[in-house]
């Protein structure tokens, strides 16, 4: 049964709602700002000297309970992909524009070592029409952990990147992701083994269609300069003089790329490294380690032109390697510079001008 009363549906009149007006003052002028927020945010308006401005009072409590609907979602402001007239600057196209060194844990396959977790920083960028004011930068986030669970590989890759291109409408994308590879290595002479780590790099790129598949590797390693150790050995046959030659810690970023269908594995780039050049900085040394080491650099004295070249010899000679740069920067024990030298093999890494940075990115931090 319903019970109708008169008494709740009336209007209240001006003079009952100026009382209640009266009391909720008083009221205010003495409460809490906990009682206020309460009872009703829009309240502490009615204190004696609450601001006279006609901006609402908000409330500063976090709304727990507060859920999104689609209506509101859809209600929301989004300046960075709204129209052309919000466009500020030159009415240009922007080649890269995304987000850079997200990281998550990321599963590899191996050559030698099964699967492996290792820490990843992945940067994702597409390119971005003249007319467009900007993009998503999420849903580069989004796509690339819809396959995050997956044991990577160029194909998962492109998986992302398909993705996310096609969210956000664009011609061309870019996905690089970096990395701390482990390898054991072996000592020269004295049974120890330890891990060595490379700084590698998965790149895919696509311009115009064409998408391509670039590795990055650092490999680190020592230089004997053979014009020092010439002039060491010298002193000693001509004068009896001990001398002993200049070598330093060397840093070469080999780039390449990855030819379609081919399987090249972060082992493989490691090995052709190798055998251009031996002298690779040790992991664990004991005193006939450092001997061996010291007869290994007597034995592949070695210019940053050498290097270079050497590095070169050992790419061109795999087939599965298209277009690649040398990057070598020997860091000088004798001069307060660098030597440096760059090598590169085909259009993907052709450039006229380089970063005025790049050799400064070759120190090898252990």
């Amino acid at each position: 049964m319903n019970v109708h009363t008169p008494e709740i549906d009336r209007k209240p009149s001006q003079e009952e709602a100026a009382e209640a007006l009266e009391l909720l003052r008083r009221w205010a002028s003495k409460a809490q700002d906990a009682e206020i927020e309460a009872l009703d945010p829009l309240v502490a308006r009615l204190a004696p000297d609450s601001a006279p401005d006609s901006y609402p009072a908000l409330s500063r409590a976090y709304p727990d309970n507060f859920s999104v609907d689609s209506d509101y979602k859809a209600g929301l402001p989004d300046l960075q992909n709204g129209p052309s007239s919000l466009i500020r600057g030159a009415n240009r196209a922007i080649q890269h524009v995304g987000i850079s060194n997200f990281r998550l844990p990321i599963q590899y396959h191996t050559r030698d070592n099964g699967d492996l977790h290792l820490e990843t920083s992945v940067t994702g960028t597409v390119s971005l029409e003249a007319d467009k004011k900007g993009i998503n930068m999420s849903r580069i986030m989004r796509s690339f952990y819809a396959h995050a669970d997956k044991t990577f590989s160029f194909e998962v890759i492109e998986a992302a990147l398909d993705d996310y291109k096609s969210d956000l409408e664009s011609f061309d994308a870019r996905i690089n992701m970096r990395f701390s590879f482990p390898m054991k290595v072996d000592s020269l002479r004295s049974g120890l083994s330890g891990y060595q780590y490379y700084d590698i790099a998965l790149e895919l790129v696509e311009q115009d269609g064409v998408r391509r598949k670039v590795m990055h590797l650092d490999y680190v390693y020592s230089s004997t300069c053979p014009c020092s150790l010439e002039l060491s050995e010298h002193a000693r046959r001509t004068r009896g003089q001990l001398a002993t030659p200049h070598s330093q810690r060397s840093v070469a970023r080999i780039s390449v790329e990855v030819k379609e269908g081919e399987c090249l594995w972060f082992e493989d780039v490691v090995d052709m490294c190798r055998r251009a050049v031996p002298t690779e900085t040790q992991v664990m040394v004991k005193r006939e380690d450092e001997q061996a080491f010291a007869e290994l650099n007597a034995a592949n004295p070695i210019f940053v032109e050498d290097a270079a070249r050497l590095f070169a010899e050992q790419l061109q000679a795999d087939a599965r390697v298209g277009d690649y740069r040398v990057v070598a920067s020997h860091q000088e024990s004798l001069h307060s510079h660098d030597a440096v030298s760059v090598l590169t093999e085909g259009d993907l890494f052709a450039a006229e001008s380089l970063d005025p940075k790049l050799f400064s990115t070759l120190f090898h931090v252990g």
